[in-house]
Protein backbone atom coordinates (compact mmCIF):
# COMPACT_ATOMS: atom_id res chain seq x y z
CA UNK A 1 0.00 0.00 0.00
CA UNK A 2 0.92 3.56 -0.97
CA UNK A 3 -0.45 6.58 0.84
CA UNK A 4 -0.57 9.80 -0.90
CA UNK A 5 -2.09 12.75 -0.08
CA UNK A 6 -4.74 13.44 -3.06
CA UNK A 7 -7.56 15.71 -3.75
CA UNK A 8 -10.78 13.64 -4.13
CA UNK A 9 -10.92 14.34 -7.66
CA UNK A 10 -7.22 12.68 -7.94
CA UNK A 11 -7.73 10.13 -5.71
CA UNK A 12 -11.02 9.04 -8.53
CA UNK A 13 -8.18 9.31 -10.92
CA UNK A 14 -5.97 6.71 -9.62
CA UNK A 15 -8.64 4.90 -8.35
CA UNK A 16 -9.34 4.68 -12.24
CA UNK A 17 -5.42 3.87 -13.39
CA UNK A 18 -5.14 1.32 -10.44
CA UNK A 19 -8.23 -0.42 -11.69
CA UNK A 20 -6.81 -1.33 -14.86
CA UNK A 21 -8.43 1.56 -17.50
CA UNK A 22 -7.27 1.42 -21.17
CA UNK A 23 -9.16 4.80 -21.78
CA UNK A 24 -10.46 8.06 -20.24
CA UNK A 25 -12.45 10.86 -21.87
CA UNK A 26 -13.77 14.44 -20.72
CA UNK A 27 -14.78 17.58 -20.89
CA UNK A 28 -13.44 20.41 -18.15
CA UNK A 29 -15.64 21.66 -15.86
CA UNK A 30 -15.51 22.89 -12.57
CA UNK A 31 -15.05 20.62 -10.19
CA UNK A 32 -14.45 17.79 -12.09
CA UNK A 33 -11.52 18.76 -14.62
CA UNK A 34 -8.66 17.23 -11.96
CA UNK A 35 -10.04 13.70 -12.81
CA UNK A 36 -8.83 13.61 -16.00
CA UNK A 37 -5.87 15.72 -15.56
CA UNK A 38 -4.59 13.54 -13.28
CA UNK A 39 -5.21 10.72 -15.24
CA UNK A 40 -3.41 12.22 -17.91
CA UNK A 41 -0.18 12.52 -15.85
CA UNK A 42 -0.55 8.62 -15.23
CA UNK A 43 -1.21 8.13 -19.03
CA UNK A 44 2.30 7.46 -20.60
CA UNK A 45 3.40 5.34 -17.64
CA UNK A 46 0.85 2.70 -17.52
CA UNK A 47 1.38 -0.52 -19.53
CA UNK A 48 0.05 -0.43 -21.67
CA UNK A 49 -0.76 3.28 -21.98
CA UNK A 50 -3.95 4.69 -20.90
CA UNK A 51 -5.63 6.37 -24.03
CA UNK A 52 -7.97 9.25 -24.09
CA UNK A 53 -8.88 12.93 -24.69
CA UNK A 54 -10.41 16.16 -23.56
CA UNK A 55 -13.44 15.20 -25.90
CA UNK A 56 -15.66 17.91 -28.24
CA UNK A 57 -18.24 17.57 -25.01
CA UNK A 58 -19.43 15.38 -22.63
CA UNK A 59 -21.75 13.23 -25.03
CA UNK A 60 -19.10 12.54 -27.15
CA UNK A 61 -16.48 11.77 -24.50
CA UNK A 62 -19.47 9.24 -23.04
CA UNK A 63 -19.95 7.86 -26.49
CA UNK A 64 -16.29 7.43 -26.70
CA UNK A 65 -15.76 5.75 -23.63
CA UNK A 66 -19.15 3.62 -24.32
CA UNK A 67 -16.59 2.22 -27.26
CA UNK A 68 -14.02 1.64 -25.27
CA UNK A 69 -16.96 -0.52 -23.01
CA UNK A 70 -18.10 -2.65 -26.15
CA UNK A 71 -14.45 -3.61 -27.01
CA UNK A 72 -13.96 -5.09 -23.78
CA UNK A 73 -11.42 -2.41 -21.98
CA UNK A 74 -12.66 -0.53 -18.81
CA UNK A 75 -13.31 3.56 -19.28
CA UNK A 76 -13.71 6.33 -17.29
CA UNK A 77 -15.65 9.18 -18.36
CA UNK A 78 -15.47 12.17 -16.07
CA UNK A 79 -17.71 15.60 -16.09
CA UNK A 80 -19.38 18.35 -13.69
CA UNK A 81 -22.87 17.95 -13.22
CA UNK A 82 -24.38 20.41 -15.80
CA UNK A 83 -22.28 18.36 -18.42
CA UNK A 84 -24.64 15.07 -17.77
CA UNK A 85 -27.19 16.82 -19.25
CA UNK A 86 -24.99 16.84 -22.18
CA UNK A 87 -24.55 13.63 -22.11
CA UNK A 88 -28.26 12.22 -20.91
CA UNK A 89 -28.68 10.65 -24.25
CA UNK A 90 -26.01 8.24 -24.30
CA UNK A 91 -26.33 7.36 -20.46
CA UNK A 92 -29.90 6.59 -20.78
CA UNK A 93 -29.36 4.46 -24.05
CA UNK A 94 -25.95 2.57 -22.70
CA UNK A 95 -27.97 1.73 -19.52
CA UNK A 96 -30.38 -0.19 -21.20
CA UNK A 97 -27.30 -1.94 -23.45
CA UNK A 98 -25.43 -2.53 -20.82
CA UNK A 99 -21.94 -2.34 -20.26
CA UNK A 100 -18.95 -5.08 -21.25
CA UNK A 101 -15.74 -3.71 -20.01
CA UNK A 102 -16.18 -1.48 -17.04
CA UNK A 103 -17.66 1.46 -17.78
CA UNK A 104 -17.72 4.55 -15.05
CA UNK A 105 -18.87 7.93 -15.34
CA UNK A 106 -17.29 10.15 -12.61
CA UNK A 107 -19.85 13.64 -12.21
CA UNK A 108 -18.81 16.19 -9.81
CA UNK A 109 -21.64 18.45 -8.76
CA UNK A 110 -21.75 21.83 -7.18
CA UNK A 111 -23.88 23.03 -4.50
CA UNK A 112 -23.76 26.50 -3.79
CA UNK A 113 -23.02 26.80 -7.81
CA UNK A 114 -19.48 27.75 -7.10
CA UNK A 115 -19.03 27.59 -10.93
CA UNK A 116 -22.79 26.70 -12.05
CA UNK A 117 -25.78 27.55 -13.63
CA UNK A 118 -28.00 25.46 -11.07
CA UNK A 119 -27.44 23.01 -8.03
CA UNK A 120 -28.69 19.73 -10.05
CA UNK A 121 -28.08 16.52 -8.12
CA UNK A 122 -27.11 13.52 -10.02
CA UNK A 123 -28.31 10.86 -8.28
CA UNK A 124 -31.59 11.47 -9.69
CA UNK A 125 -30.02 10.47 -13.22
CA UNK A 126 -28.99 7.08 -11.89
CA UNK A 127 -31.99 6.57 -10.67
CA UNK A 128 -33.81 7.63 -13.56
CA UNK A 129 -31.16 5.36 -16.19
CA UNK A 130 -31.93 2.14 -13.03
CA UNK A 131 -28.46 2.07 -12.42
CA UNK A 132 -25.88 1.91 -9.42
CA UNK A 133 -24.75 5.48 -7.75
CA UNK A 134 -21.40 5.41 -5.63
CA UNK A 135 -21.13 8.81 -3.31
CA UNK A 136 -17.72 8.81 -1.48
CA UNK A 137 -18.11 10.57 1.96
CA UNK A 138 -13.91 11.16 1.66
CA UNK A 139 -11.10 10.68 -0.29
CA UNK A 140 -10.24 7.31 0.76
CA UNK A 141 -14.06 6.34 -0.85
CA UNK A 142 -13.32 8.49 -3.75
CA UNK A 143 -10.17 5.86 -4.44
CA UNK A 144 -11.72 2.58 -2.94
CA UNK A 145 -15.14 3.65 -4.67
CA UNK A 146 -13.91 4.08 -7.99
CA UNK A 147 -12.37 0.68 -7.77
CA UNK A 148 -15.35 -0.84 -6.67
CA UNK A 149 -17.19 0.97 -9.54
CA UNK A 150 -15.37 -1.26 -11.91
CA UNK A 151 -16.25 -4.45 -10.64
CA UNK A 152 -19.64 -3.77 -10.15
CA UNK A 153 -19.73 -2.81 -13.50
CA UNK A 154 -18.22 -5.91 -15.30
CA UNK A 155 -20.13 -8.02 -12.83
CA UNK A 156 -23.76 -7.12 -13.39
CA UNK A 157 -22.91 -5.22 -16.89
CA UNK A 158 -24.79 -1.80 -16.52
CA UNK A 159 -22.54 1.59 -15.95
CA UNK A 160 -21.84 2.83 -12.41
CA UNK A 161 -22.64 6.49 -11.84
CA UNK A 162 -19.79 7.95 -9.06
CA UNK A 163 -20.87 11.27 -7.51
CA UNK A 164 -18.53 13.52 -6.22
CA UNK A 165 -19.77 17.13 -4.89
CA UNK A 166 -17.61 20.32 -4.88
CA UNK A 167 -16.00 20.19 -1.26
CA UNK A 168 -14.98 16.54 -1.50
CA UNK A 169 -13.51 17.31 -5.34
CA UNK A 170 -11.01 19.83 -4.21
CA UNK A 171 -10.40 19.08 -0.49
CA UNK A 172 -7.23 16.70 0.63
CA UNK A 173 -6.81 13.88 2.97
CA UNK A 174 -4.38 10.93 2.74
CA UNK A 175 -5.23 8.15 0.42
CA UNK A 176 -3.46 4.57 0.87
CA UNK A 177 -3.83 2.93 -2.60
CA UNK A 178 -3.57 -0.97 -3.63
CA UNK A 179 -1.16 -2.79 -6.06
CA UNK A 180 -2.65 -1.94 -9.96
CA UNK A 181 -4.83 -4.26 -11.76
CA UNK A 182 -3.99 -5.36 -15.30
CA UNK A 183 -5.95 -3.81 -18.23
CA UNK A 184 -8.39 -6.03 -20.20
CA UNK A 185 -7.56 -7.96 -22.89
CA UNK A 186 -9.47 -6.07 -26.16
CA UNK A 187 -12.68 -8.86 -26.88
CA UNK A 188 -15.45 -6.95 -28.56
CA UNK A 189 -18.87 -7.93 -26.27
CA UNK A 190 -20.40 -11.39 -27.76
CA UNK A 191 -23.77 -10.10 -28.60
CA UNK A 192 -24.23 -7.20 -30.49
CA UNK A 193 -27.62 -6.94 -30.01
CA UNK A 194 -27.49 -5.30 -27.08
CA UNK A 195 -26.12 -2.08 -28.47
CA UNK A 196 -28.46 -2.18 -31.38
CA UNK A 197 -31.18 -0.19 -30.01
CA UNK A 198 -33.38 -0.72 -32.34
CA UNK A 199 -37.32 -1.39 -30.68
CA UNK A 200 -36.94 -5.02 -30.58
CA UNK A 201 -34.02 -5.13 -29.41
CA UNK A 202 -34.50 -2.73 -27.08
CA UNK A 203 -37.45 -3.70 -25.81
CA UNK A 204 -35.40 -7.39 -24.77
CA UNK A 205 -32.51 -5.20 -23.42
CA UNK A 206 -34.46 -3.14 -20.95
CA UNK A 207 -35.97 -6.43 -19.70
CA UNK A 208 -32.48 -7.41 -19.19
CA UNK A 209 -32.06 -4.13 -17.30
CA UNK A 210 -34.72 -4.65 -14.66
CA UNK A 211 -33.97 -8.27 -14.04
CA UNK A 212 -30.50 -6.72 -12.78
CA UNK A 213 -32.96 -4.11 -10.42
CA UNK A 214 -32.97 -7.26 -7.50
CA UNK A 215 -29.34 -8.14 -7.63
CA UNK A 216 -28.41 -3.93 -7.28
CA UNK A 217 -30.57 -3.89 -4.44
CA UNK A 218 -29.13 -6.89 -2.96
CA UNK A 219 -25.83 -5.39 -3.28
CA UNK A 220 -26.37 -1.79 -1.56
CA UNK A 221 -28.24 -3.96 1.01
CA UNK A 222 -25.09 -5.21 1.68
CA UNK A 223 -22.53 -2.29 1.15
CA UNK A 224 -20.16 -1.85 3.93
CA UNK A 225 -20.61 1.83 2.64
CA UNK A 226 -24.72 1.71 3.97
CA UNK A 227 -23.61 1.58 7.30
CA UNK A 228 -26.58 1.21 10.36
CA UNK A 229 -25.85 1.18 13.53
CA UNK A 230 -28.97 0.65 15.82
CA UNK A 231 -27.80 2.29 19.68
CA UNK A 232 -31.47 2.47 21.76
CA UNK A 233 -35.53 2.02 20.66
CA UNK A 234 -35.97 5.24 22.29
CA UNK A 235 -33.07 7.16 20.08
CA UNK A 236 -33.86 9.64 17.49
CA UNK A 237 -32.32 8.65 14.13
CA UNK A 238 -30.29 10.20 11.44
CA UNK A 239 -30.00 9.08 7.94
CA UNK A 240 -27.28 10.91 6.28
CA UNK A 241 -25.47 9.99 2.67
CA UNK A 242 -22.52 11.41 1.37
CA UNK A 243 -19.86 13.57 2.61
CA UNK A 244 -22.37 15.51 4.71
CA UNK A 245 -21.24 12.52 7.25
CA UNK A 246 -18.45 14.38 7.54
CA UNK A 247 -20.26 17.93 8.05
CA UNK A 248 -22.54 15.87 10.69
CA UNK A 249 -19.29 14.48 12.51
CA UNK A 250 -17.97 18.19 13.26
CA UNK A 251 -20.94 19.26 14.23
CA UNK A 252 -22.69 17.56 16.68
CA UNK A 253 -19.09 15.31 17.51
CA UNK A 254 -19.73 12.86 20.83
CA UNK A 255 -23.35 13.83 20.51
CA UNK A 256 -23.37 11.46 17.45
CA UNK A 257 -23.63 8.41 19.61
CA UNK A 258 -27.14 9.57 20.86
CA UNK A 259 -28.63 9.08 17.44
CA UNK A 260 -29.64 5.90 15.89
CA UNK A 261 -27.49 6.50 12.83
CA UNK A 262 -27.23 5.06 8.76
CA UNK A 263 -25.21 5.82 6.47
CA UNK A 264 -25.24 6.03 2.68
CA UNK A 265 -23.28 5.81 -0.01
CA UNK A 266 -24.24 2.96 -2.45
CA UNK A 267 -27.09 3.74 -4.09
CA UNK A 268 -30.30 2.09 -4.82
CA UNK A 269 -31.30 3.19 -1.61
CA UNK A 270 -30.65 0.08 1.51
CA UNK A 271 -34.71 -0.49 1.70
CA UNK A 272 -34.58 -3.03 4.90
CA UNK A 273 -31.48 -1.07 6.48
CA UNK A 274 -34.16 2.25 5.98
CA UNK A 275 -37.41 0.79 7.25
CA UNK A 276 -35.24 -0.49 10.26
CA UNK A 277 -34.21 2.99 11.06
CA UNK A 278 -37.63 4.24 10.95
CA UNK A 279 -38.65 1.49 12.91
CA UNK A 280 -35.98 1.75 15.99
CA UNK A 281 -36.01 5.31 16.34
CA UNK A 282 -38.59 8.41 17.79
CA UNK A 283 -38.01 10.43 14.82
CA UNK A 284 -35.36 10.41 11.98
CA UNK A 285 -33.18 13.41 9.97
CA UNK A 286 -32.26 13.69 6.58
CA UNK A 287 -29.14 14.61 5.88
CA UNK A 288 -28.08 15.09 2.38
CA UNK A 289 -26.08 17.22 0.27
CA UNK A 290 -27.72 18.33 -2.85
CA UNK A 291 -31.31 17.83 -3.38
CA UNK A 292 -34.01 16.03 -1.10
CA UNK A 293 -33.31 12.83 -3.11
CA UNK A 294 -33.42 10.07 -0.29
CA UNK A 295 -36.27 11.97 1.69
CA UNK A 296 -38.34 12.05 -1.71
CA UNK A 297 -37.72 7.98 -1.94
CA UNK A 298 -38.18 7.69 1.24
CA UNK A 299 -41.88 9.39 0.98
CA UNK A 300 -42.55 7.40 -2.43
CA UNK A 301 -41.78 4.15 -0.91
CA UNK A 302 -43.97 4.43 1.81
CA UNK A 303 -41.52 4.93 4.92
CA UNK A 304 -42.95 8.45 5.46
CA UNK A 305 -45.48 7.10 8.46
CA UNK A 306 -44.02 7.14 12.25
CA UNK A 307 -42.17 8.59 13.27
CA UNK A 308 -41.75 12.05 11.84
CA UNK A 309 -39.20 12.89 9.57
CA UNK A 310 -37.05 16.35 9.76
CA UNK A 311 -35.29 17.68 6.88
CA UNK A 312 -35.22 19.72 3.41
CA UNK A 313 -38.73 19.04 2.46
CA UNK A 314 -39.78 19.74 6.17
CA UNK A 315 -37.84 22.56 6.80
CA UNK A 316 -35.41 21.31 9.25
CA UNK A 317 -32.21 21.55 7.50
CA UNK A 318 -31.92 23.91 4.80
CA UNK A 319 -33.07 23.00 0.99
CA UNK A 320 -30.35 25.36 -1.14
CA UNK A 321 -26.29 25.80 -1.12
CA UNK A 322 -23.69 23.56 0.62
CA UNK A 323 -24.36 22.01 4.21
CA UNK A 324 -21.66 23.06 6.52
CA UNK A 325 -20.73 21.97 9.99
CA UNK A 326 -22.36 25.00 11.61
CA UNK A 327 -25.55 24.58 8.89
CA UNK A 328 -25.74 21.62 11.28
CA UNK A 329 -25.08 22.82 14.38
CA UNK A 330 -28.49 25.10 13.70
CA UNK A 331 -30.70 22.77 12.63
CA UNK A 332 -30.19 20.36 15.82
CA UNK A 333 -30.47 23.42 18.08
CA UNK A 334 -26.64 23.97 18.67
CA UNK A 335 -25.01 27.28 19.05
CA UNK A 336 -22.53 28.22 16.44
CA UNK A 337 -18.81 27.85 17.07
CA UNK A 338 -16.87 30.92 17.25
CA UNK A 339 -14.39 31.58 14.32
CA UNK A 340 -11.13 33.39 14.43
CA UNK A 341 -11.60 36.98 14.50
CA UNK A 342 -8.42 40.11 13.50
CA UNK A 343 -9.79 43.00 14.60
CA UNK A 344 -9.47 45.57 11.72
CA UNK A 345 -9.85 42.73 8.88
CA UNK A 346 -13.22 43.94 7.62
CA UNK A 347 -11.40 47.33 7.06
CA UNK A 348 -8.43 46.09 5.10
CA UNK A 349 -10.02 42.98 3.25
CA UNK A 350 -13.22 44.56 0.96
CA UNK A 351 -14.39 41.44 -1.51
CA UNK A 352 -14.90 42.06 -5.02
CA UNK A 353 -16.62 40.08 -7.97
CA UNK A 354 -14.49 38.10 -10.40
CA UNK A 355 -13.31 39.68 -13.35
CA UNK A 356 -11.43 39.42 -16.69
CA UNK A 357 -7.43 39.57 -16.68
CA UNK A 358 -5.69 42.26 -17.17
CA UNK A 359 -4.68 42.58 -20.84
CA UNK A 360 -7.75 40.27 -21.54
CA UNK A 361 -8.47 40.10 -25.42
CA UNK A 362 -12.52 39.14 -24.15
CA UNK A 363 -12.15 42.77 -22.46
CA UNK A 364 -11.31 44.64 -26.07
CA UNK A 365 -14.16 42.51 -27.86
CA UNK A 366 -16.49 43.71 -25.21
CA UNK A 367 -15.46 47.45 -25.51
CA UNK A 368 -15.94 46.99 -29.69
CA UNK A 369 -18.96 45.82 -29.11
CA UNK A 370 -20.54 48.19 -26.52
CA UNK A 371 -19.30 51.28 -28.92
CA UNK A 372 -20.85 50.13 -32.21
CA UNK A 373 -24.05 49.30 -30.61
CA UNK A 374 -24.07 52.44 -28.18
CA UNK A 375 -25.63 54.83 -31.08
CA UNK A 376 -28.45 52.12 -31.67
CA UNK A 377 -31.91 52.97 -30.37
CA UNK A 378 -34.00 51.16 -28.47
CA UNK A 379 -32.45 48.70 -26.33
CA UNK A 380 -30.43 46.40 -27.68
CA UNK A 381 -29.36 42.27 -25.91
CA UNK A 382 -26.27 39.95 -26.60
CA UNK A 383 -26.94 36.66 -26.20
CA UNK A 384 -23.93 35.13 -23.85
CA UNK A 385 -22.76 31.97 -23.39
CA UNK A 386 -20.58 30.06 -21.19
CA UNK A 387 -17.00 30.51 -20.94
CA UNK A 388 -14.74 33.40 -19.18
CA UNK A 389 -16.18 36.04 -21.37
CA UNK A 390 -19.56 35.56 -19.60
CA UNK A 391 -17.75 37.73 -16.94
CA UNK A 392 -18.45 40.31 -19.43
CA UNK A 393 -22.39 40.69 -17.69
CA UNK A 394 -20.24 42.16 -14.94
CA UNK A 395 -18.95 45.95 -14.60
CA UNK A 396 -17.14 47.22 -16.30
CA UNK A 397 -18.16 45.70 -19.42
CA UNK A 398 -21.89 44.87 -18.98
CA UNK A 399 -21.87 43.65 -22.38
CA UNK A 400 -23.93 40.24 -22.46
CA UNK A 401 -27.59 40.16 -21.26
CA UNK A 402 -28.32 36.14 -20.84
CA UNK A 403 -25.97 32.83 -19.72
CA UNK A 404 -28.03 29.86 -19.79
CA UNK A 405 -25.96 26.83 -21.12
CA UNK A 406 -22.95 25.60 -23.41
CA UNK A 407 -24.20 27.00 -27.18
CA UNK A 408 -27.27 28.67 -25.91
CA UNK A 409 -26.13 32.42 -27.43
CA UNK A 410 -26.95 31.14 -30.50
CA UNK A 411 -29.97 29.55 -30.58
CA UNK A 412 -31.35 32.40 -28.34
CA UNK A 413 -30.06 35.34 -30.42
CA UNK A 414 -32.28 32.95 -33.77
CA UNK A 415 -35.42 33.12 -31.09
CA UNK A 416 -34.99 36.77 -30.51
CA UNK A 417 -34.88 37.50 -34.05
CA UNK A 418 -37.65 35.28 -34.82
CA UNK A 419 -39.54 37.37 -32.20
CA UNK A 420 -38.88 40.51 -34.14
CA UNK A 421 -35.79 41.94 -32.31
CA UNK A 422 -33.27 43.66 -34.18
CA UNK A 423 -30.30 43.77 -34.28
CA UNK A 424 -29.99 39.83 -32.44
CA UNK A 425 -26.26 39.04 -31.46
CA UNK A 426 -24.64 36.71 -29.97
CA UNK A 427 -21.08 35.97 -28.39
CA UNK A 428 -19.36 32.57 -27.78
CA UNK A 429 -15.84 31.32 -27.10
CA UNK A 430 -14.00 29.18 -29.68
CA UNK A 431 -14.14 25.63 -27.01
CA UNK A 432 -18.25 26.56 -26.51
CA UNK A 433 -18.70 27.26 -29.85
CA UNK A 434 -17.11 23.54 -30.69
CA UNK A 435 -18.54 21.88 -28.26
CA UNK A 436 -22.47 22.98 -29.20
CA UNK A 437 -22.17 25.96 -30.57
CA UNK A 438 -22.10 24.50 -34.49
CA UNK A 439 -25.75 23.15 -34.15
CA UNK A 440 -27.65 26.22 -33.80
CA UNK A 441 -25.31 28.26 -36.31
CA UNK A 442 -26.12 25.28 -38.85
CA UNK A 443 -29.21 26.52 -38.55
CA UNK A 444 -28.88 29.90 -38.70
CA UNK A 445 -26.75 29.53 -42.17
CA UNK A 446 -29.43 27.43 -43.78
CA UNK A 447 -31.97 29.86 -43.46
CA UNK A 448 -29.73 33.10 -43.29
CA UNK A 449 -31.66 34.16 -40.25
CA UNK A 450 -30.33 37.81 -39.42
CA UNK A 451 -28.03 37.49 -36.62
CA UNK A 452 -24.92 38.94 -35.54
CA UNK A 453 -22.61 36.08 -33.63
CA UNK A 454 -18.99 36.94 -32.13
CA UNK A 455 -16.70 33.96 -31.95
CA UNK A 456 -14.10 35.44 -29.51
CA UNK A 457 -11.31 32.53 -30.57
CA UNK A 458 -8.30 33.16 -27.36
CA UNK A 459 -6.82 29.76 -28.52
CA UNK A 460 -7.71 28.03 -25.24
CA UNK A 461 -10.20 26.53 -22.79
CA UNK A 462 -9.27 29.22 -20.07
CA UNK A 463 -12.07 29.18 -17.32
CA UNK A 464 -11.41 25.59 -16.30
CA UNK A 465 -7.47 25.63 -16.35
CA UNK A 466 -6.19 25.94 -20.20
CA UNK A 467 -7.12 22.21 -21.93
CA UNK A 468 -7.03 22.81 -25.62
CA UNK A 469 -9.78 23.83 -28.01
CA UNK A 470 -11.07 21.67 -30.66
CA UNK A 471 -10.16 24.48 -33.52
CA UNK A 472 -8.76 27.89 -33.16
CA UNK A 473 -7.14 30.32 -35.91
CA UNK A 474 -8.00 29.61 -39.59
CA UNK A 475 -9.65 26.60 -38.68
CA UNK A 476 -12.46 28.44 -36.91
CA UNK A 477 -13.16 30.12 -40.25
CA UNK A 478 -13.31 26.82 -41.84
CA UNK A 479 -15.36 25.16 -39.60
CA UNK A 480 -17.99 28.48 -39.95
CA UNK A 481 -17.76 28.39 -43.81
CA UNK A 482 -18.82 24.76 -43.87
CA UNK A 483 -21.48 25.18 -41.69
CA UNK A 484 -22.82 27.20 -44.64
CA UNK A 485 -21.84 30.79 -43.78
CA UNK A 486 -20.46 32.50 -46.83
CA UNK A 487 -17.14 33.64 -46.52
CA UNK A 488 -18.10 36.92 -47.34
CA UNK A 489 -20.23 37.48 -44.17
CA UNK A 490 -17.41 35.98 -41.96
CA UNK A 491 -15.06 38.54 -40.43
CA UNK A 492 -12.02 38.31 -38.39
CA UNK A 493 -10.84 41.06 -35.92
CA UNK A 494 -7.88 41.48 -33.48
CA UNK A 495 -9.47 42.51 -30.36
CA UNK A 496 -6.84 45.42 -29.42
CA UNK A 497 -7.09 49.18 -28.41
CA UNK A 498 -4.82 50.25 -31.43
CA UNK A 499 -7.31 48.80 -33.51
CA UNK A 500 -10.65 49.20 -31.58
CA UNK A 501 -11.57 52.32 -34.06
CA UNK A 502 -11.16 49.69 -36.89
CA UNK A 503 -12.92 46.46 -35.09
CA UNK A 504 -16.03 49.30 -34.39
CA UNK A 505 -16.24 50.34 -37.84
CA UNK A 506 -16.65 46.70 -39.18
CA UNK A 507 -19.04 45.67 -36.46
CA UNK A 508 -21.65 48.27 -37.40
CA UNK A 509 -21.15 47.86 -40.96
CA UNK A 510 -22.22 43.69 -40.34
CA UNK A 511 -25.11 45.25 -38.23
CA UNK A 512 -26.19 47.16 -40.62
CA UNK A 513 -26.59 44.47 -43.23
CA UNK A 514 -29.39 42.27 -43.66
CA UNK A 515 -28.83 38.54 -43.08
CA UNK A 516 -26.17 36.50 -41.27
CA UNK A 517 -23.08 37.57 -39.91
CA UNK A 518 -20.01 35.95 -38.35
CA UNK A 519 -17.07 38.17 -36.79
CA UNK A 520 -14.14 36.40 -35.27
CA UNK A 521 -12.36 38.32 -32.27
CA UNK A 522 -8.86 36.44 -32.54
CA UNK A 523 -6.32 37.07 -29.93
CA UNK A 524 -4.92 34.38 -27.46
CA UNK A 525 -5.24 34.25 -24.22
CA UNK A 526 -2.58 36.48 -22.34
CA UNK A 527 -2.54 33.91 -19.19
CA UNK A 528 -2.15 30.75 -21.33
CA UNK A 529 0.45 32.09 -23.86
CA UNK A 530 2.47 29.70 -23.16
CA UNK A 531 0.24 26.60 -22.82
CA UNK A 532 -0.93 27.59 -26.40
CA UNK A 533 2.09 27.36 -28.35
CA UNK A 534 2.58 23.90 -26.60
CA UNK A 535 -1.02 22.85 -27.86
CA UNK A 536 -0.20 23.67 -31.13
CA UNK A 537 2.65 21.74 -31.05
CA UNK A 538 1.11 18.87 -29.99
CA UNK A 539 -1.76 18.70 -32.54
CA UNK A 540 -1.24 16.06 -34.75
CA UNK A 541 -1.36 17.25 -38.70
CA UNK A 542 -4.32 15.79 -41.04
CA UNK A 543 -3.08 13.51 -42.86
CA UNK A 544 -2.36 14.43 -46.68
Amino acid sequence: MTERILLGDEAVALGAVEAGISAAYAYPGTPSTEIFATIRRHADAADPPIRGLWSTNEKVALEEGVGVSYAGKRALVSMKHVGLNVAADPFMNVAVAGAHGGLVVAVADDPSMHSSQNEQDSRFFADFAQVPCLEPSNQQECYDFTRAAFELSEQLQVPVLLRLVTRLAHSRAVVRSAPPRPQNEARYVADSSLYTLIPSNARRAYGKLLDKQPALAEYAEAHPANALTLRDARCPGILVSGVAFNYLQEALGPALAQYNLLRVGVYPLPVRKIRQLLDASTEVWLIEEGYPFIERYVSALGLLREPPIKGKLTGHVPRSGELTPDALRQCFGLPVRETLKIHGLDEVLVGRPPRLCDACPHGDAYAAINEAIADIEGEVRVQGDIGCYALGYLKPHQAIHSCLCMGASIGMAIGAAHAGMKPSLAVIGDGTFTHSGMAPLLDAARENIPIKVFILDNSIVAMTGGQPTMATDEQVVDLVAGLGVPRSRIHVISPTPQKKAEDVRLIRAEIARDGLSVIIARRACVTYAKAIKEHRRSRKPAPA
